[in-house]
């Protein structure tokens, strides 16, 4: 039949489209790939992955175009594998940029047991950032 190999893209609804794109930029380091503003759509490179934005004041999908908020999503968070995984100059890194960012800890992912941390973005949206795993 067929064999899932990754994550494709993942899409999130953004109150601020700006905002959203400086963080995943500046912060996160992906790249604007595509933009489709007749839809609304603006696709980041994310690795072999695809992170979209979407404005929730876009007409396309309007089916579930609320944004998260506290214990409200349907979505608890999503994973970047990130590499070389230096915790105190990526803890340094996000904490010059006023990043809250959760201790580091081992946790279990696609490779194995390796070290985690979590942040959010501007629009309350957790994210893991994981490094490889562990020997």
């Amino acid at each position: 039949m067929f064999t899932i190999q990754q994550i494709d893209h993942l899409v999130l609804r953004v109150k601020s489209l700006d905002t959203a794109r400086r963080f995943y930029q500046d912060i996160l380091g992906c790249k604007m790939e595509r933009e489709n503003p007749s839809l609304g759509l603006y696709q980041m490179r994310a690795g072999r992955c695809l992170i979209d934005l979407l404005p929730v004041d876009q007409q396309i999908e309007r089916t579930g175009a609320s944004t998260p908020e506290y214990e409200g999503r349907n979505l608890h968070h999503f994973c970047l594998r990130v590499d070389p995984f230096n915790a105190d100059k990526i803890q340094s890194f996000l904490q010059e940029r006023h990043i809250s960012a959760s201790p580091v800890e081992q946790r279990y992912g696609a490779e194995g047991m390796g070290p985690s941390l979590y942040i959010s973005d501007p629009e309350n949206n957790l994210i893991e950032l994981k490094g490889p795993p562990d020997g």
